[in-house]
């Protein structure tokens, strides 16, 4: 991805007649201490984010549909501030994409269903909503190019 310190990865999967087994994460990836997993389950054109804070990394896992996922440079001092990036992620490719902080992320599901999963690293306290930023997802001055004009939106979203 574009935005510095953004990392794509792709596990491998064994699969044979029964299914697919892979691995999220294992002690030692990433050289992070994750202590945090949560997990967000849309319908179609739900549009979740795009939220971020500045201390915690988060290792994002789509486990089941499709989803549009934007990243945005939220950091005033790097190279690539208030640029965006996407990408699809599905349960078929398994692409993880960990964020660093201060990058925000969101996500547009484009199937009937999806379920998000992330580990948060972080020290100290969970940054909830308090000690997190939002970026309006139609932002006119970042200009993220998502596939639908109308997005389902919780209020902080709008």
């Amino acid at each position: 991805m574009k935005i510095h310190d953004v990392k794509v990865f792709q596990p491998d999967v064994y699969t044979d007649y029964r299914g697919d087994l892979w691995t999220l994460w294992k002690s030692g990836d990433h050289n992070l201490n994750f202590n945090h997993d949560k997990v967000s389950i849309s319908r179609k054109h739900v549009l979740r984010g795009i939220h971020g804070d500045s201390k915690s990394h988060k290792l994002i896992t789509c486990l089941h549909g499709e989803m549009y996922f934007v990243v945005v440079d939220n950091r005033p001092d790097s190279d690539t501030y208030r640029q965006w990036d996407w990408l699809i992620l599905d349960n078929k490719t398994r692409k993880q994409v960990l964020v660093p902080p201060g990058v925000g992320n969101g996500f547009l599901v484009l199937s009937e269903s999806s379920v998000f999963h992330y580990k948060w690293s972080y020290e100290g306290d969970y940054p909830d909503v308090d000690h997190q930023f939002t970026i309006k997802w139609n932002d006119k001055s970042i200009k993220i190019d998502w596939p639908i004009d109308n997005p389902i939106l919780q209020p902080r979203d709008k």
